[in-house]
């Protein structure tokens, strides 16, 4: 087969070859066609061009003839397989580019960072690098890339934290960071991702609500299908498997057109936003492997899209909620609450009631020991006044404190012949001890106390 060219640019064609000679290995031969002037292929029996849009994982405008598309992933997924070398500086040339994809392949180079001109691509719509071992930062420079629909970095070793330059990719539909060594808190501003319009199918949640009640079916697929005549943006989020920090924002619920939110395997803390309930589009929801703690909001009851839900393995408390959706995703996957001790309530086997007294008694005790401890402190205030108050009048005031120590005095002897009589009646003495008792007695009626 022969075929004809001329549409392929001499400026993108030499960035093309520049960039092959950074490749040391290509074991699968995905550049053999990549050659400089014509030449006959044994193999395919054909002649080749210079024309760069016919050689292979090139494609090229059918108007320009600017290469749009470079499609050179290794889908043996081998590292054996893949292309070896580094990302060459001379793609900057392709100002056109479209479609990117050098995953799955060796290409890290002797830096092992990702080149900052990348960020310079701005009709980029599609980048995929993932799997091929970068470490470092996430460029910051990816946010120029105001045309981004799609873009995976996945299975990479970056370091540090996420750019907050990523939520400058208003336009972007698919965020795959999963699988690297992400640090620190999740970006306050993951409502700036509106992604694209689609809109939904609704065919197949017949068969997963086979375990609920009809009656409620009937209701929220009726909601389902009025929903569905609207547009709504897709957007993915896929952070798992990293090291990310700090609590989910808040804003996130704004995302109401979020299909795909995973955010599993990490260190997130704090609560699960209350009004999650509001990204009425999502259908998978993965938070498990975290410290989230607190109530699971019921708002959740309340995604009828959701065909997915993860919660296992944080230290959330409380009833779990109720409705339809969350009994047909339980009778699914019955693990999804797993690790999460203080949860109870139907479905689990776990009664609510121990928890529930025992919330009602913290509240009670809460309260009650506001007031007891303000009458504490109240009685403690008034017998130290009222203990200055004695002390001042019996340092000032002879004959009140000479009362005062008769008073003690009488109290004590009287209290002594009492034991005394007692004791004497316990032991058979009684005469002799009443004949004591009567004689201090008479003593104590003397009037030398009172001088």
């Amino acid at each position: 087969m022969i075929t004809t060219g001329g549409g392929c640019k001499p400026r993108e064609r030499d960035a093309l070859l520049a960039f092959k000679e950074g490749i040391v290995k290509d074991p699968a031969g995905l550049l053999s066609s990549w050659q400089r002037g014509g030449h006959y292929d044994d193999d395919d029996d054909q002649l080749l061009e210079e024309d760069c849009c016919q050689w292979r994982g090139v494609r090229c405008s059918n108007l320009t003839g600017h290469v749009v598309k470079l499609n050179l992933r290794n889908d043996y997924a081998d590292v054996g397989t893949g292309l070896v070398g580094e990302i060459g500086h001379s793609l900057i040339s392709l100002e056109h580019l479209r479609y990117l994809d050098l995953s799955m392949n060796n290409l890290a180079g002797p830096t092992g960072h990702v080149p900052e001109f990348l960020g310079s691509f701005r009709s980029l719509r599609y980048l995929n690098l993932s799997g091929i071992v970068f470490s470092g930062m996430v460029p910051p420079q990816l946010g120029n890339l105001s045309n981004l629909k799609f873009l995976d970095f996945s299975g990479n070793m970056f370091s540090g934290s996420i750019p907050d330059s990523i939520t400058n990719l208003g336009k972007l539909s698919h965020l795959d960071l999963a699988s690297n060594g992400l640090s620190g808190p999740l970006p306050q501003h993951l409502s700036n991702l509106t992604g694209m319009m689609i809109n939904h199918d609704t065919t197949k949640y017949e068969e997963r609500l086979s375990g609920c009640d009809y009656k409620s079916f009937v209701n929220m697929k009726g909601q389902e299908l009025q929903y569905n005549q609207e547009k709504v943006t897709v957007v993915t989020i896929d952070l798992s498997s990293n090291f990310l920090t700090g609590v989910i924002p808040e804003g996130i619920v704004s995302l109401d057109g979020i299909i795909n939110l995973n955010l599993s395997w990490n260190n997130l803390n704090g609560k699960i936003p209350y009004m999650i309930g509001a990204i009425k589009s999502l259908e998978s929801l993965d938070l498990s492997k975290n410290n989230l703690y607190g109530e699971i909001p019921q708002s959740l009851s309340d995604l009828t899209y959701l065909s997915y839900l993860n919660l296992s393995y944080n230290n959330l408390t409380g009833r779990v909620p109720s409705g339809t959706q969350l009994c047909s995703l339980y009778d699914q996957n019955h693990h999804l609450y797993d690790g999460n001790d203080g949860l109870c309530g139907p479905p689990l086997q776990k009664s609510c009631y121990k928890y529930d007294a025992s919330k009602q008694g913290y509240q009670i005790r809460s309260k009650q020991g506001f007031h007891i401890g303000s009458f504490s402190i109240g009685v403690t205030v008034g017998f130290m006044a009222g203990l200055w108050v004695v002390f001042y009048i019996l340092l000032f005031k002879k004959s009140w404190r000479i009362a005062y120590f008769c008073f003690l005095d009488n109290m004590y002897d009287e209290v002594y012949v009492k034991v005394i009589v007692v004791w004497a009646k316990l032991t058979g003495r009684t005469d002799e001890r009443l004949r004591m008792s009567q004689v201090a007695w008479s003593s104590i009626d003397s009037d030398e106390y009172y001088e």
